[in-house]
């Protein structure tokens, strides 16, 4: 078969050209293609061939549109083409879908920010954010089209760089994360993951570098790139960044109803994969050209260029195509060397017993086929059910007097949970999340479920999965989400847990839309207590101690009667008897993490408390834990409320509504528990039974009036929403904010 022939993918003279592959079709579209650009326009600037809809200069009219206007600054030597006049990164390549840039690299001095929001440009995912040093870490933050905030970050350890593990990006000296989907900007910062740490590590390691570039094309090279002064110049010459551009926002069938639609004749036309929509042309399979410029694609001659076409028959060109039969006397394949042979006369009965006996053989293969076929997926599958401990957990069940499919833990058919999902459609996706992807379903008996997709299961983790697995099916608690069964057919588990509707604790703190009911004070100190007793359950009362690992509001849903419930336990640890801390990788949320988990790695039941602490936080303010939008200071919600209950300036931080829901002594306790929950030192933290017994005391104090407290609290004003002033007391002592 040919392979596809694009307008135009491949350039030459680059620094990093060696790491990029390039089919041999594409090459030959390009170097064949005689309108690279519109006519009386230049298709060069430098070494760089710049072909349309993209053309050199903003009023020249050479490009489809003024966003595909390409700078040449001529000069430089060679020329420098870039998006604009004023724009540091240079363009390396072009190609169909994607622009390739130089690269900006950021260090523990410098920040970097790229935005390319007003052009038709996305982050490619072939991009990985890499961080580079010792015993620090880097974060970059965005915000899709739909001004949803996204991060993305990751640590890197050692303490010296001849310790750093080359051709690895795993955390020792070098680690790397995905980049959010669909793009337009970014900003990367650094920064140290201990005060006390930072000065030895600059000893060792005086730089620390972070960057967006193309994962395939950087090899980290382990202590010589952290000794390397040179470090920051070289990525920045040959790891590009890479764009993915297209023509507009509307699909293929929106723009081929409009008078300007840009693929011309012999094209098709390809929607993009961008979130905010648009198309690109490409020549069909057996034309060359320019798609973009009219006439547009032209026929290939194959039989003109047979180094590419091989043909040792008699070759035909035809439209898109080409046709090459064996010499009169011959027959085989004449585009394979010696492919044709001298025809022999056949004997017509041999013939005629020949086909029927091939028709004969025919059918039998096919029913061996799809016979052989069936046995290796149902084998397959065995596979796959003993590669995830299936057979250990049948052992644990039937040990515990259970049987298989009865009682509170079912092992499902990966047919039924097909079946259930409508094979796992995309319109079924509840959520994405760093421990797997959640679908709704529908089981036989009509229960609705939520089926969880889990990451790839190690091998050498095995017997502990199917142990903590069995454990979370003992769970009974009215307000933690119930693990109803799991699915090991398949190459990564898949965990089915009752359906909860009425989405999570943060969209209804934070994404509310037109309509939907504002959360009461009464219902938020209610959810606070029904969430702490759920986590109080699992730190004492389950049959071994179970730390969540991820408490965020995200992961607080709600049913129809605004019950809570936490979920989400795919970065939960068990705690063996006798022991109160384990040692893990570290693992969290941002703006949620526990301090001291996140420099120490002891994780300990006081880490869901801060986490829970956070949570509060948002209840009372209505904020989100971390917010680009927001002033530095204010940018990380739990150190911005420890320091304005320091400097009683809680009119900044209390959301609005509560002062004429709430009463004083509900508030005070509550903000006195949040500064508690958010002590730097986790000993000195509350334990989740004593935040439960304080939140139940809370719900029982009687609504009045704020009035006028003693000598011991100052008081500051606030102002209602319709004028009312009301005195409200200083909320928190010295003491629990840790001087």
């Amino acid at each position: 078969m040919k392979t596809l022939l694009p307008l135009f993918t491949t350039f030459l003279m680059l620094p990093f050209a060696s790491s990029v592959k390039h089919p041999t079709s594409e090459t030959y579209t390009l170097l064949n293609a005689t309108n690279l650009s519109k006519p009386g326009c230049e298709t060069r600037c430098g070494d760089l061939i710049i072909p349309y809809p993209f053309g050199i200069g903003t009023s020249s009219n050479c490009s489809i549109s003024p966003e595909f206007s390409i700078h040449c600054n001529t000069s430089s030597n060679p020329p420098k083409p870039s998006i604009t006049e004023t724009d540091y990164n240079s363009i390396k390549l072009i190609s169909d879908s994607m622009l390739r840039i130089s690269n900006l690299v950021a260090t523990s001095s410098n920040g970097v920010s790229v935005n390319y929001t007003n052009w038709p440009y996305t982050l490619s995912e072939v991009n990985k954010f890499t961080v580079i040093g010792c015993n620090d870490f880097a974060w970059l933050t965005s915000q899709t089209k739909s001004r949803r905030d996204v991060s993305t970050g990751c640590m890197v350890f050692c303490s010296k760089p001849e310790d750093a593990v080359a051709d690895e990006c795993s955390g020792s000296g070098c680690c790397q994360s995905s980049i959010p989907k669909d793009i337009q900007y970014f900003e990367t910062q650094l920064g140290a993951l201990q005060n006390s740490v930072r000065g030895n590590a600059r000893a060792v390691n005086p730089w620390t570098y972070a960057f967006v570039g193309e994962e395939d094309v950087f090899k980290f090279n382990g202590a010589m790139d952290l000794n390397d002064s040179l470090f920051v110049d070289r990525v920045e010459a040959n790891v590009p960044i890479v764009l993915e551009w297209a023509i507009g926002n509307l699909s293929c069938n929106e723009a081929e109803k409009m008078d300007d639609f840009a693929c011309h004749l012999n094209s098709i036309c390809v929607n993009s994969s961008r979130e905010t929509g648009g198309y690109r042309c490409i020549c069909k399979e057996g034309y060359h050209g320019n798609p973009y410029l009219s006439p547009g694609c032209e026929d290939i001659d194959e039989c003109k260029d047979l180094e590419r076409f091989p043909c040792y028959g008699t070759c035909a060109n035809t439209p898109g195509n080409y046709t090459c039969k064996c010499k009169r006397g011959y027959s085989g394949d004449a585009k394979i060397h010696d492919g044709c042979r001298h025809k022999e006369f056949p004997v017509l009965l041999f013939s005629y017993g020949t086909g029927v006996g091939f028709i004969a053989i025919l059918i039998g293969l096919s029913a061996m086929y799809f016979t052989a076929k069936k046995w290796k997926l149902v084998k397959k599958r065995e596979g796959f059910f003993e590669q995830n401990g299936g057979v250990l957990l049948e052992n644990k069940l039937k040990s515990k007097g259970g049987s298989i499919g009865v009682g509170s833990m079912k092992i499902f058919r990966v047919k039924e949970l097909e079946e259930a999902t409508g094979n796992f459609a995309e319109d079924r996706i509840l959520g994405r999340g760093g421990n797997g992807i959640v679908y709704k379903g529908t089981l036989p008996d009509k229960r609705v479920v939520a089926i969880k997709k889990s990451q790839r299961l190690d091998q050498g983790q095995r017997e502990q999965f199917i142990n903590e697995m069995v454990i979370l099916t003992q769970i009974n608690h009215q307000n933690v989400v119930q693990l109803l069964g799991c699915c090991l057919e398949t190459d990564v588990p898949l965990l089915v847990y009752e359906f909860i509707s009425n989405d999570t604790l943060h969209h209804h703190l934070h994404d509310r839309k037109n309509g939907t009911v504002r959360l009461s004070w009464d219902n938020r100190l209610r959810i606070a207590h029904e969430s702490a007793s759920a986590l109080a359950y699992l730190h004492t009362d389950a049959r071994m101690s179970i730390i969540h690992r991820d408490v965020k509001s995200t992961n607080i849903l709600l049913d129809d009667n605004y019950i809570a419930k936490i979920a989400d336990f795919g970065a939960s640890r068990l705690v063996p008897l006798g022991h109160d801390q384990v040692t893990t990788l570290v693992q969290g949320t941002f703006g949620y993490l526990d301090p001291e988990y996140f420099h120490s790695g002891q994780l300990t039941d006081k880490s869901d408390v801060y986490s829970f602490g956070v949570v509060l936080a948002e209840l009372l303010t209505g904020k989100r834990p971390l917010s680009v939008e927001r002033c530095l200071e204010e940018r990380n919600l739990a150190t911005y409320f420890l320091k304005a209950m320091k400097e009683n300036r809680i009119h900044d931080i209390l959301e609005h509504h509560l002062v004429n829901e709430a009463t004083d002594e509900q508030l005070k306790g509550t903000f006195d528990l949040v500064c508690r929950c958010l002590n730097q030192v986790g000993g000195k933290r509350p334990s989740m039974k004593e935040v439960t017994m304080e939140l139940e005391a809370l719900k029982k104090f009687s609504k009045h009036r704020w009035v006028d407290y003693n000598h011991e609290m100052s008081s500051l004003m606030i102002e209602r929403e319709h004028g009312d002033l009301y005195v409200v007391p200083h909320m928190v002592s010295n003491d629990i904010l840790g001087e």
